[in-house]
């Protein structure tokens, strides 16, 4: 998930083809570590820079930035320098993760100048520096020779024996510790480098080259076909040919170029991002393809922090879900093993019919009576109490076959009951995950407080007792068109379910569950004429992938008419029952079919 410098070329890439020749028409600096630069050209695109430690990066933003009422001083200084300054040029010097934008202006006397702002994206040793051409600098940069106006950061040498970031300093970038050049070194060079290398394969690329982040190394052993943990000394010289190729292709591509930004997701969290798809990524994930490196990353990391925030918001709704669901399965099992213990009911019930029939065999102080079993024609041994009659002791076992008649009855309604709650607190596990809101985690909330699982807090700001409003369901399930004009809808919790079933649906319509696991009601709203197969399936893939078994690839699904499914009075929310169905094995793999565009997402 880190920047490297494959994907700052793709980022510079798109910032050559909409910024070359515009203009600066505002800066801004909403914090200590963003830098925004608004820049007329074509259109107005506005630039977004950030050197937070944990995730340093650039592109064009489409978002709003609120900033201070007072500009921050390295903010001002750039807007002294750099009103009306034109974008000349922009390099990446070589696939360091280093951007410098060179800028043209008029200074006071209106004589043409030149001047940089170098965005460095290395962790937490980011910045962003302000540089001026000047034959007084000791040191060479990619940019030529150049001394610092100013930085966001200020790097003093009691801070960094490397390299010092100073107003008046020589701006230098710190020599690539022995890194190769990927676009230039040849195939017997990659060769040699290779096999000196005594660590796994895909930790030597990122090693060995400028540029390769883990991510890029492992879809380079991926694509060619070689394991990423072989340590490199072990690599055949087909296994280092088939690596070199691949490399040699990503540098065609990046050279001219054509770069195929991907996200990949795992159910909302976004995992990873690259300016190629990452073939070595296949399910349980889902991959979404993109236009622009800056729509992937502006995406991306609103998803990564909407993501984040969800989880934040809904840990104490999982562990009231997860304890609950932990206590009942313990408690399940010792239900269980209570059970066990009753199938001794009914020896004991032919024991008191035996003992009443043939009791009379029996003499006192016997310890045991030894009967034929007209149930099965064979003999039986009767254990006897020696201080009691025959008919007392045929009256001890019917009292234990009573009691444990009535503890299997008790039990037997109990385990169900359990078996049923954990299903539901399952139900409501899922709903949480496909969580996408704050009114959907409401509804789920208010589900829990119902069923029970947690208590209202109705107290006013004084704290008396406020009156408690009637629930209204707000969220809608999800919307789903299929690519020759089919409705689907999908709930996204049991609130959802319910509606989605018995009101939205009609009974015509067709009905979709993952069979015998917690998952989201499907319904495919129906046109005249026969339902297409493939809209089956499609409807079958969505509800295997909104269902517990998603990371199964496949899962079987239950659809039948929606007028075919009941729910029973008094039941949870979500909770239905349906007698005669249809089934099918559908891929959980949703992203596969919204590449090819068989399904849209209309509404969320």
């Amino acid at each position: 998930m880190a920047l490297d410098g494959i994907t700052v070329r793709a980022i510079v890439t798109e910032l050559k083809d909409k910024l070359l020749g515009g203009r600066i028409m505002k800066i801004n600096q909403p914090d200590d570590n963003t830098l925004i630069l608004n820049i007329k050209n074509y259109d107005t695109y506005k630039v977004f820079m950030t050197i937070n430690a944990q995730s340093p990066l650039m592109y064009i933003s489409n978002d709003t930035y609120e900033n201070p009422k007072q500009a921050l001083n390295f903010c001002m200084l750039l807007r002294k320098h750099l009103g009306s300054g034109r974008v000349v040029d922009i390099i990446q010097p070589g696939l360091e993760r280093v951007v410098g934008i060179k800028f043209e202006h008029l200074d006071d006397m209106g004589d043409l100048c030149t001047k940089f702002i170098i965005i460095e994206m290395m962790g937490k040793y980011s910045n962003i520096i302000f540089a001026k051409p000047s034959d007084e600098a000791d040191k060479e940069s990619p940019f030529g020779r150049l001394q610092i106006i100013d930085s966001i950061k200020h790097v003093s040498m009691l801070v960094s024996s490397v390299r010092e970031v100073l107003p008046g300093r020589s701006y230098f970038i710190p020599e690539t510790q022995d890194k190769l050049d990927a676009f230039t070194v040849t195939a017997e060079r990659f060769r040699t480098v290779v096999l000196a290398h005594k660590e796994p394969v895909h930790k030597a690329l990122y090693m060995i080259f400028t540029g390769f982040s883990p991510l890029f190394a492992n879809e380079i052993c991926f694509r060619s076909s070689v394991a990423p943990d072989i340590v490199c000394s072990s690599l055949s010289d087909d296994e280092i040919s088939r690596i070199y190729q691949t490399i040699v292709y990503f540098m065609t591509e990046i050279s001219s170029g054509s770069f195929s930004p991907v996200m990949v997701l795992e159910g909302r969290k976004p995992v990873q991002f690259s300016a190629f798809d990452l073939k070595c990524y296949g399910e349980p994930y889902e991959k979404r393809a993109y236009e622009s490196i800056s729509t992937l990353l502006s995406d991306f990391y609103s998803r990564k922090v909407a993501f984040s925030a969800m989880q934040q918001k809904t840990a104490d709704l999982r562990k009231v879900i997860s304890n609950l669901i932990e206590r009942d399965v313990k408690k399940l099992d010792l239900q269980q093993k209570q059970l066990l213990d009753t199938e001794k009911r009914d020896k004991y019930k032919v024991y008191g019919e035996l003992l009443t029939a043939f009791g009379y065999e029996a003499k006192g102080g016997d310890k045991s009576i030894k009967v034929n079993n007209y149930y099965t024609g064979e003999d039986i041994t009767i254990p006897l109490d020696k201080d009691l009659t025959a008919i007392e002791n045929a009256k001890k076992y019917y009292d234990k076959y009573a009691k444990l008649k009535r503890t299997y009855e008790a039990l037997s309604k109990l385990t169900v009951e359990t078996e049923e709650e954990i299903e539901h607190l399952n139900s409501i596990m899922v709903s949480i995950n496909l969580a996408a809101s704050e009114q959907e985690l409401v509804e789920i909330k208010e589900e829990m407080i119902q069923s029970g699982y947690m208590k209202r807090h109705l107290k006013n700001v004084k704290g008396t007792p406020k009156k408690e409003k009637k629930f209204q369901l707000k969220s809608k399930p999800m919307h789903y068109v299929t690519n020759d004009g089919y409705d689907i809808y999908v709930g996204r919790n049991n609130y959802q379910n319910d509606m989605l079933t018995f009101q939205i649906a009609d009974g015509g319509d067709w009905w979709f569950h993952a069979k015998k696991m917690p998952g989201s009601h499907v319904v495919v709203k129906v046109k005249e004429g026969e339902l297409p197969d493939r809209v089956f399936e499609l409807a079958g893939t969505l509800a295997a992938h909104y269902s517990s078994g998603k990371e199964q690839g496949k899962v079987e699904i239950d659809y039948l008419k929606r007028k075919g499914v009941k729910k029973p009075a008094g039941a949870n929310p979500g909770f239905v029952v349906y007698y005669s169905n249809y089934s099918l094995i559908a891929s959980s793999d949703l992203d596969l079919v919204m590449e090819k565009g068989e399904l849209t997402l209309l509404s969320e």
